[in-house]
């Protein structure tokens, strides 16, 4: 192999004749401030890291993949095209996810007897229908949350899937929190992988958190109502949320158009994060426009059926018959069905389990532990070049001496100023006994003298006690 790959410090090869190290090219330079640029080499023979790909591949075909769905949606009590009505009050999360998990490949097939056969009313005249009264329970108690799990596996690549149902979701008088339950479960979810995380032992690890959620919206034909936008507000932070309308053959081609931009201006202006797919560098013009195309779908409008009709020209199909016609739901002209399986399965499965675990998952756990007072240095897994760190640090230290000298220089100043401050009043102390112990001396200076002067004179020194002796004397 004639050449090697490389990559140090710049300062660690001798410069070539073209002034950079080892002959590299200016293009392959990269100055980036406080990190040495790297040298990066074009190989001359096969080395063999380009297989990492294959063992990846052959790693993650032996551990098999995990992912989890759920389906919220509230239920629809209005009629519904041909003249029937769905058992109860038909709920389309249910009613959609038979068609989710029945597809023309059999890959998200799941046992029939999980869904209940469905049941048709014969028409009845519009009195009659108007006597109807929909009683419906005031208080929202937690909804029973089944669980479809199932393993499937398609050319050797094992998928264990589980799909969460929520029936029940808005059957309540009072909605008000009829998102909580939900929010609490995809937490809980969270706090079970967590706890797996902090075990002694992970070697066995269970990712049964929440990928996707699938939010089946009512084809009301006008916008979101209170009970969507709660719902996509709340739970936006927790899990990737991606906006369906069901039962889209209840509204024209023209009407889901409007309908689907003012699902998308609700979205906007309540500032709800959905789903959207990620974009990557040099990708080919076909994986461009195939993304373009999903992104333009969304939200996603369905028709959901899990009966195969016959179409005119003698075609067995899923779908739905009607008078004027049979509505496939693996037709793209017919429903967006199609795209949206290819967004959940073949396109961006991937991402949609790494933004789990990267992004929603890490910032739940950041504030789980955050609420907990564990508080985590920022500084401990930053990349740092070790001669920008040793010149930070040597900053650092001189910036800490600096402030000691400075204290130092504080303190001894303080003390000087306070030492002068003593001598000073010592000062004014000795003085004042000076000026008293001088006037004292003079006060007697002055009695000394008017003594001396007395006695010279001849006076006595004290003329009064004389006068009395002569007296007695007298006497």
């Amino acid at each position: 192999m004639p050449d090697s790959y490389v990559s140090s410090r710049i300062d660690s090869f001798s410069p070539s004749s073209n002034g950079l190290p080892n002959g590299s090219s200016p293009a392959l330079q990269q100055n980036t401030p406080g990190i040495s640029p790297v040298i990066r080499k074009k190989l001359m023979g096969y080395v063999g890291f380009a297989n990492l790909p294959n063992q990846v591949h052959r790693k993650s075909v032996r551990k098999g993949f995990q992912f989890t769905a759920m389906v919220v949606g509230p239920s629809l009590p209005f009629l519904y095209p041909p003249f029937t009505y769905p058992p109860s009050k038909a709920n389309l999360a249910s009613e959609s996810l038979r068609s989710l998990t029945l597809s023309s490949t059999h890959l998200f097939t799941l046992p029939s007897n999980l869904f209940p056969p469905p049941q048709t009313v014969q028409r009845r005249s519009p009195l009659r229908a108007s006597e109807q009264v929909c009683t419906l329970p005031f208080s929202s108690s937690p909804p029973p949350f089944n669980l479809l799990p199932t393993d499937i596996e398609e050319n050797g690549v094992r998928l264990h899937l589980t799909v969460v149902d929520t029936p029940g979701f808005g059957d309540f008088v009072n909605n008000e929190d009829s998102w909580r339950p939900i929010l609490e479960n995809i937490e809980s979810r969270f706090d079970s992988y967590l706890e797996q995380e902090n075990r002694v032992n992970r070697q066995k690890i269970a990712d049964n958190r929440v990928h996707a959620c699938l939010y089946f919206i009512q084809p009301t034909g006008h916008s979101l109502k209170q009970i969507d936008i709660e719902f996509m507000r709340r739970l936006h932070t927790r899990v990737n949320l991606i906006p369906i309308i069901a039962k889209a053959d209840t509204m024209t081609d023209e009407e889901i158009a409007d309908f689907k931009a003012r699902i998308l201006a609700d979205i906007a202006h309540h500032k709800i994060q959905i789903f959207q797919a990620p974009t990557y560098e040099n990708e080919d013009e076909e994986t461009l426009a195939e993304a373009e195309e999903i992104a333009s779908k969304i939200p996603f409008a369905v028709v959901g059926s899990d009966h195969v009709v016959q179409t005119p020209d003698g075609r067995q199909v899923r779908g739905r018959e009607y008078p004027w016609g049979v509505i496939e739901v693996d037709n793209e002209e017919h429903c967006d069905f199609v795209k949206l399986r290819q967004m959940l399965v073949r396109t961006y499965m991937e991402e949609l389990r790494e933004y789990t675990n990267d992004v929603l998952y890490e910032n739940w756990r950041t504030e789980k532990l955050l609420s907990m007072g564990v508080a985590q240095d920022s500084s401990v897994f930053r990349e740092v070049n070790p001669s920008a760190k040793m010149q930070e640090e040597r900053i650092l230290h001189e910036a800490k001496l600096s402030k000691m000298e400075a204290e130092m220089k504080m303190v001894f100043q303080q003390k000087v100023q306070e030492k002068e401050s003593k001598l000073k009043q010592s000062e004014e102390e000795l003085y004042s006994r000076h000026k008293e112990m001088k006037d004292a001396l003079d006060k007697q200076r002055g009695d000394l003298e008017d003594k001396k002067r007395k006695i010279e004179s001849g006076r006595p020194l004290t003329p009064e006690k004389n006068a009395t002796k002569n007296r007695r004397f007298l006497r």
